[in-house]
């Protein structure tokens, strides 16, 4: 395993962590638009970064967020974990309520559309997310009785 992806992990089950998200999220966004999407801070660590972009459910302007995604054949997999915190990150609202979002992931912008899920499905795929991010095992615990979001980005054909 890559050392940095191992330092962290460690570093994201911190509990001081989301005190330093607003830095975190503005060195990503730095990152992401200095190499046009093809870095970001997470993939220097050895894991998958995207950059969502979805519209403000009450304002209408255009979002950006840098997420950790686990790949999937039928569309990256994300979760609102907001590091186990007690609420939910902007973005799920947003997202929920968006009919579509763009994607941008090795330097390839893709419109997608965002499909919540639940139960046994839900549950398949946080495993496989685990396998990623060990630390979503944590959020979960720490975030309950809160249920973290996972949702599915599967792409827009023809868009």
């Amino acid at each position: 395993m890559n050392p940095l992806r191992t330092i962290a992990i460690v570093m994201g089950r911190q509990p001081w962590l989301p005190k330093f998200g607003k830095i975190i999220v503005g060195l990503d966004k730095g990152i992401q638009r200095l190499t046009n999407g093809h870095m970001t801070l997470l993939s220097s660590c050895g894991l998958t970064g995207l950059m969502l972009t979805v519209k403000g459910r009450k304002t209408g302007i255009e979002r950006e967020t840098p997420l950790l995604y686990t790949p999937h054949p039928d569309g990256p997999l994300i979760a609102g974990s907001n590091w186990g915190q007690e609420k939910p990150p902007a973005w799920v609202a947003n997202l929920r309520a968006a009919q579509t979002a763009q994607v941008m992931a090795n330097g390839v912008r893709t419109t997608v559309r965002a499909r919540e899920l639940e139960g046994t499905e839900r549950e398949e795929k946080l495993a496989e997310m685990v396998k990623v991010w060990p630390n979503y095992r944590i959020y979960v615990e720490k975030a309950a009785p809160r249920v973290i979001p996972i949702f599915q980005l599967e792409p827009v054909l023809g868009a």
